[in-house]
């Protein structure tokens, strides 16, 4: 993501360009020349009419892609009416403010005990958890956690110079758990890709771990192909590793994706509070919760696992009120509106949705199989998610080529290449999600079926820069 640097151009002089106004656009002068515009990096001297001021903003977003053809987010990009005019009533509402608003805050705490009872936890009732914004900061929460926990069982030898803590992961996890080591002080131990594995590989992952390891995430599933992690091997591993050490390591499942697709359409697979040795999970309701972003959800299996010195308790907002968030002020809308989708939807509604797009993704991905000109790594069984290479006989173009052709086309496909030890593979990867409908798919393969032809003709892939070519996105 760039960061911006506000009023400053290329050449380091002060940006000074401003927006023409269309003497059309609400209570512009029609004989001013269009020179009565705001500059687009500084604050403008006086005031414009809203609808001057919207309509400026309004057209140069047009500019954006469109997000129901984004096939690069998780994120959701289409929901309900309803919905819409519930986010619209509740956008004004802090989230923080419980006492001021405190409806707001029981649905949050129904949502945690609707996840927890989905989850499978021993007791919901003893399940703490919360929103946040975001899977990223339920990461952090849940790193944190693992963290404090384990330096209160170390306390007679941690902090010291030669004590770092560390968290085993695969390579594949997304770019929040890098970030979390960083800021946290926490050595990143990850299992690189191997062969045709993908993700973590729950033995390679136990050898990592040691007398500072605070835990071992496993991930439901991988943004990069969209499988899941074997879960229970995971912790079968750790069992078998305490057996011989003594070492009781325990594991935090992000669940991003998967924990709102396993519930409903792999209902027997372990991978939540069913292990004993899982102590929390965390999941993006803005993903495949269905929820527009942003939200997130960390749960722990009880109190235990999560210390209570992190939980911060203040006053001034006209009651007590218990936190632990790395943010403070957010809006309550979107845990409304998740409040509202688990409500509308149920169990049997979201395993509806959710096989409608593993459907659709299985689908897609089985007629591209078929072109002939690609590989596939994974067919969409998992998340509605998967991803393919080019076939080994293909020399004129490469993944990069499609990507940019079809983004010519309107479609949002990522091409990138995969990390330790599988740098040599790029790959495309297609996420579906609910909206995108049997009939998107469809008019995709048409239009990658009118490609294919001109990119066969090239006389090699065209794109150098692979940097350049396209970005990751989570």
């Amino acid at each position: 993501m760039p960061l911006h640097r506000g009023d400053v151009a290329k050449d380091g002089a002060s940006d000074r360009r401003t927006r023409r106004v269309n003497p059309f656009y609400g209570e512009a002068n029609p004989v001013s020349g269009m020179t009565e515009a705001p500059p687009t990096h500084r604050l403008p001297d006086a005031p414009l009419a809203p609808s001057t001021a919207y309509q400026l903003v309004h057209d140069e977003l047009m500019l954006d892609g469109n997000a129901r053809l984004n096939l690069a987010t998780f994120v959701t990009t289409w929901m309900e009416p309803q919905a819409d005019v519930l986010l619209a009533e509740c956008r004004d509402k802090n989230m923080i403010d419980k006492d001021e608003y405190p409806q707001t805050a029981e649905l949050e705490r129904r949502c945690v005990a609707m996840l927890a009872d989905l989850w499978h936890a021993p007791d919901p009732g003893t399940v703490v958890g919360c929103s946040t914004t975001g899977s990223s900061e339920a990461c952090m929460l849940a790193g944190m956690a693992l963290k404090r926990r384990w330096a209160r069982r170390n306390a007679d030898r941690y902090p010291a110079k030669d004590v770092r803590p560390n968290l085993v992961m695969g390579v594949n996890v997304q770019v929040c758990w890098d970030k979390f080591c960083t800021f946290w002080e926490v050595e990143s131990r990850q299992v690189p890709m191997e062969g045709d594995r993908f993700h973590l590989d729950p033995g390679a992952a136990a050898e990592l771990c040691d007398e500072n390891t605070i835990g071992v995430v496993g991930i439901m599933g991988s943004t990069f192909d969209g499988s899941y992690e074997p879960i229970a091997e995971l912790c079968a591993a750790l069992d078998r590793l305490q057996e011989r050490t003594g070492l009781d390591v325990p594991v935090h499942v992000d669940g991003a994706s998967g924990a709102m697709i396993a519930p409903f359409l792999d209902e027997d697979l372990l991978w939540d509070f069913r292990l004993p040795r899982v102590v929390s999970i965390n999941t993006s309701g803005h993903k495949y919760g269905l929820v527009y972003p942003g939200v997130g959800w960390a749960l722990w299996r009880s109190a235990a696992e999560l210390p209570d010195d992190l939980v911060f308790r203040v006053n001034y907002l006209g009651g007590e009120m218990p936190t632990f968030a790395l943010n403070f002020s957010r809006p309550g809308a979107q845990v409304v509106a998740q409040y509202y989708t688990f409500l509308r939807l149920g169990r049997e509604g979201f395993r509806a949705v959710q096989q409608t797009t593993r459907d659709v993704a299985r689908g897609l991905a089985d007629r591209i199989g078929s072109m002939g000109d690609f590989r596939l790594l994974t067919r969409g069984d998992e998340l509605p998610v998967f991803a393919f290479t080019t076939a080994p006989d293909v020399t004129a173009y490469d993944v990069f080529d499609v990507s940019r052709r079809l983004r010519e086309h309107g479609w949002l496909v990522p091409a990138y290449t995969f990390p330790a030890n599988r740098e040599d593979l790029s790959v495309l990867r297609v996420v579906c999600r609910n909206g995108f409908s049997s009939d998107l798919a469809e008019l995709l393969l048409e239009d990658l079926g009118r490609l294919l032809p001109e990119l066969r003709r090239q006389p090699h892939p065209l794109i150098r820069d692979r940097e350049a070519a396209t970005g990751f996105h989570h």
